[in-house]
């Protein structure tokens, strides 16, 4: 569904693990535009419905991207870079809280 612009379309510099599949990424790129670029599902549930959701705004106002990375859950994907080796889960309704 999403692709890199042609200018800008070069190899992955790196790889993510997103709910245990790896993903391609580039220094630079946002958890949500891995995510994206992935295309196999929304980026999270509502803790309400369980409605999919996907990132709307991009630019840290909505939080419709609520993610887990490397154990911390609900991160603003929009906001947070990649790094070599991140693992990044989806968030499937309510997040847990630790003790």
């Amino acid at each position: 569904m999403f692709q890199r612009l042609p200018d800008t379309a070069t190899a992955a510099d790196f790889t993510v693990e997103v709910d245990g599949t790896t993903c391609a990424a580039r220094a630079g790129d946002t958890v949500a535009a891995v995510l994206l670029m992935a295309g196999d599902g929304p980026m999270r549930r509502s803790v309400v419905s369980g409605a999919p959701r996907a990132a709307y705004c991009m630019m840290g106002v909505c939080f419709e991207c609520l993610v887990e990375v490397d154990g911390l859950p609900s991160q603003q994907g929009c906001l947070v870079q990649v790094r070599p080796g991140m693992r990044i889960k989806r968030q499937n309704g309510r997040p847990e809280i630790a003790p």
